[in-house]
C-alpha cells in the first residue's frame, strides 16, 4: 500500500502538471481502484442507481477516509474535504494533488475563497464533490447537512446529485472495521481495513436536483431526504445544521 501511494504522489508530482483534466481523472480512476483492490474493497453500483450526470455537484453522507477513493473508482471528482485531512500521512498531499479542496472548520475567508473556487469549476464544466454532513458519521445515521455550499450550485446553474454511499460485509451488514468515528486515528483506520474481511462499497447516484432559482437551505433539506432514502433510514426532520441559513 505504502509502495502505491509513493507511487501516485511521483506521477501527481511529475504527469499531472503536464496533461489535462480527462488524462488526470484516467490516473485518478486507475489508482484509485488499485489503492480498493490492496485494502480488499470491491465497488459497484446499486442496481436502481441513477446515472451519474458528468457535469453536476455531487453531494454524499461520508462514512470513511475511503469515500473519495470510492467514488473516484468510477466518476472522478473534484473534492471539497475538511482541513483535517490534508494532515494525513502520504494521503493527504496525495489528495490534495488529485485535486481536492480543503477548508478549514469555522473559517469564513476560507469559505468566500474556496465558494468562488467552486462556482468557477462548475461553470467550467467540472464535476464537484462534497460531504455536506462535514464530518463523518457511523453507518446507519445520516448527520444535519450544512447549506452553506449549496450556494456554488445555485450561482454556477448546475444540476446536484445526491450519492448515497454505504459498505457492507459478506453477509450484507454493515461493515464493522469502516466506520471512521470518534478517537479513531487514520493509521488505526487503515490498518483495520487491512486485516478485515473483504468489504463491498456501493454507490447508488439519486435523481438530480435543479439548483436554478433554488435556495440553499431548501437544496440541501431535499438532498439530505434523498441520501437518508437511499441508504434506507428515515429522514429526521429539519436535516440542517442549526447555523447553515
Amino acid at each position: 500500500m505504502v509502495v502505491h501511494v509513493l507511487y501516485g504522489m511521483a506521477v501527481c508530482a511529475t504527469v499531472f502538471p503536464w496533461i489535462g483534466m480527462e488524462a488526470r481523472n484516467r490516473h485518478i480512476r486507475r489508482w484509485s481502484r488499485t489503492l480498493l483492490g490492496i485494502c480488499n474493497v470491491t465497488v459497484e453500483m446499486a442496481p436502481d442507481s441513477a446515472t451519474p450526470l458528468e457535469h453536476a455537484m455531487i453531494v454524499a453522507n461520508h462514512v470513511s477516509w475511503l469515500d473519495i477513493f470510492v467514488v473516484d473508482a468510477l466518476y472522478p471528482c473534484r473534492f471539497v474535504a475538511k482541513a483535517e485531512i490534508r494532515a494525513w500521512p502520504l494521503a493527504g498531499w496525495l489528495a490534495e494533488k488529485a485535486g481536492t479542496v480543503f477548508i478549514a472548520r469555522g473559517s469564513k475567508r476560507d469559505l468566500r475563497n474556496i465558494f468562488k473556487g467552486l462556482v468557477h469549476s462548475l461553470q467550467a464544466g467540472e464535476r464537484v464533490a462534497f460531504f455536506p454532513e462535514g464530518t463523518t458519521a457511523p453507518q446507519g445515521s445520516l448527520l444535519p447537512f450544512h447549506a452553506n455550499l449549496f450556494e456554488a450550485a445555485v450561482d454556477a446553474k448546475v444540476l446536484v446529485q445526491p450519492l448515497a454511499l454505504s459498505y457492507s460485509d459478506a453477509a450484507g451488514g454493515h461493515h464493522p472495521n469502516v466506520d471512521f468515528i470518534g478517537e479513531t486515528t487514520f493509521a488505526e483506520s487503515v490498518l483495520a481495513i487491512l486485516r478485515g474481511t473483504p468489504v463491498r462499497a456501493r454507490l447508488k447516484y439519486l435523481p438530480a436536483m435543479d439548483a436554478t432559482g433554488g435556495h440553499r437551505r431548501e437544496l440541501a433539506q431535499a438532498a439530505h431526504d434523498a441520501v437518508a432514502a437511499g441508504l434506507g433510514i428515515a429522514a429526521e426532520p429539519g436535516g440542517l445544521r442549526p447555523h447553515a441559513a
